[in-house]
């Protein structure tokens, strides 16, 4: 699967962002879907994940309360709605499949470009 993940932009410190994250091919329902971020100098962060059903989610402490994870099955496309944004939530976004919804960035094999996002205060 090819995943092109989109949305970010340059936003000031209180404001939201909603990425996306489209899957080309069939088989996006069948793979657990997450996200995460990477900051200058810094390593790449788990933010969250969803299972293949969207049943489930998992939030990473950082994020919890002010981002939602979610996808359309139908549309095969993954979300990431982002509320009451931070400088320190700038960072550079990535979408990934995996066959199984976990916080380890090495159980997902597919990987999408990335997006920017940047936070002035």
């Amino acid at each position: 699967v090819q995943l092109q993940a989109s949305g970010g932009g340059l936003v000031q410190a209180g404001d939201s962002l909603r990425l996306s994250c489209a899957a080309s091919g069939r088989t996006f329902s069948v793979y657990a879907m997450g996200w995460f971020r990477q900051a200058p100098g810094k390593e790449r962060e788990f933010l969250s994940t969803i299972t293949s059903s969207g049943r489930s989610t998992y939030y990473a402490d950082s994020v919890k309360g002010r981002f939602t994870i979610s996808r359309d099955n139908a549309k095969n496309t993954l979300y990431l709605q982002m509320n009451n944004l931070q400088p320190e939530d700038t960072a550079v976004y990535y979408c990934a499949a995996g066959r199984s919804s976990t916080s380890n960035d090495r159980q997902y094999v597919y990987w999408g470009q990335g997006t920017q996002v940047t936070v002035s205060s």
